[in-house]
């Protein structure tokens, strides 16, 4: 792996792509900043070899070009008090403030680029843009794992106009030496823990895992689509109507693979989506009618648990239930929670981004588990055993 240990930066330019994707209040104030001190020790590594760091990113979804609350230039103040450092910034990402500013940058400085989305041809991977943005440094660092998955300008299009002068950063390198560690090199027993709303955005995912894991653990939303394949009433819970067929034939799978497939057996149900319901407790086949599921129940937690704490390797990826509103986080919680016992009893556990990362860091458990990924859909798509633009672009 061509990762930026094998070179001095010492005296060159390297433009970083980071993943400064994060949220902002409607004051502009960062609410969760893990993306960006997650590319720190790349950035103090190219300036600790006496290189110059230009940064590139992009920040939510603009729509039609420059917009204020899509600026990056809010994110300045912060990154200069985790740099410790005077931070520069153009207000563009290519035009004439750019290139002035990239050049003029001396030993030790740091440049940070206007956002990259501002311009279309940043997700259409237009090569003039991508090359344009190429003149700004010596040497390319692609660190932003979370749009790994893209084929856009910044992420895979232009390391061609870096020959020999493209690597991967640190981030880069631990979320790819982390996943291959579950998918190639798992320790036995190994088992996944798959939540979420929707089995269809999971089916690659699960279909390979079946022939990797000795556990599978179903819970969140998903569930309730297995729950009807198999004849049981679940009220106005979450269905895939469509997909009733494949949860029975994901159900055989597992059993000839010999997998220990565990769906919950009980559920939290509420009279409505909110924190302010009735609830109860429900077997997950027979919900009543007019209510919906919305976190896995007691009986379903012990059994999870037990099955967790178990293990050797864990994946997870995606919530119990709707953590995020206070009655229906026990689930999710709980799960947690075995996975820092088990880590703490020797297993290995990656936390696969998105929701399972933003539940962990909820609960305060994100240095107690193994790795959290900064990429939901990009630790996703590698896991379904995808190429990733962005990795196959610094590997050719």
């Amino acid at each position: 792996m061509k990762t930026i240990d094998q070179i001095s930066f010492a005296g060159k330019k390297a433009l970083i792509r980071v993943d400064f994707n994060v949220p902002l209040d409607k004051d502009y104030n960062i609410t969760d900043d893990n993306r960006m001190t997650a590319a720190l020790p790349t950035i103090n590594k190219i300036l600790k070899d006496g290189g110059a760091v230009i940064l590139m990113s992009h920040l939510g979804r603009p729509k039609d070009g420059p917009t204020e609350k899509y600026s990056l230039k809010h994110l300045v103040p912060h990154l200069a008090d985790l740099l410790g450092q005077q931070v520069e910034f153009a207000d563009d990402c290519i035009g004439a403030e750019a290139v002035e500013k990239a050049k003029a940058l001396g030993k030790g400085e740091v440049l940070l680029l206007e956002n990259l989305r501002f311009y279309k041809e940043e997700e259409k991977g237009d090569k003039d843009f991508a090359e344009k943005l190429s003149k700004l440094g010596d040497i390319y660092v692609n660190d932003a794992f979370g749009t790994a998955h893209r084929a856009h300008a910044s992420t895979a299009v232009i390391a061609q106009f870096f020959p020999g002068a493209k690597y991967f950063g640190y981030l880069m390198a631990a979320e790819l030496n982390n996943a291959e560690k579950v998918l190639n090199g798992a320790v036995k027993p190994f088992t996944a823990i798959m939540g979420g709303a929707k089995v269809s955005d999971k089916i690659e995912l699960i279909e390979r895992l079946l022939d990797k894991v000795d556990s599978l653990i179903i819970g969140g939303g998903m569930a309730y689509t297995f729950a009807k394949a198999q004849g049981g009433n679940i009220g106005k819970s979450l269905v895939e109507e469509d997909k009733l067929e494949l949860a029975l034939t994901l159900i055989e799978k597992a059993k000839s693979k010999g997998v220990n497939l565990v769906l919950p057996t009980d559920s939290v149900i509420a009279d409505n989506f909110s924190n302010d319901a009735n609830t109860d407790i429900a077997p997950n086949n027979n919900i009543k009618d007019g209510w919906m599921g919305l976190d896995i129940g007691p009986d379903s937690i012990v059994e999870f648990k037990k099955v967790v704490e178990g293990s050797k390797t864990i994946l997870w990826n995606g919530p119990m239930g709707v953590f995020e509103m206070e009655k229906f986080e026990a689930g999710t919680k709980a799960i947690a929670e075995s996975v820092v016992k088990a880590t703490e009893n020797g297993a290995f556990s990656l936390i696969g981004g998105g929701d399972s990362a933003a539940a962990v860091a909820k609960f305060n458990f994100t240095e107690d588990v193994s790795y959290v990924s900064t990429g939901g859909g990009a630790l996703l798509e590698y896991m379904e055993g995808k190429e990733l633009p962005g990795v196959k672009a610094i590997n050719e």
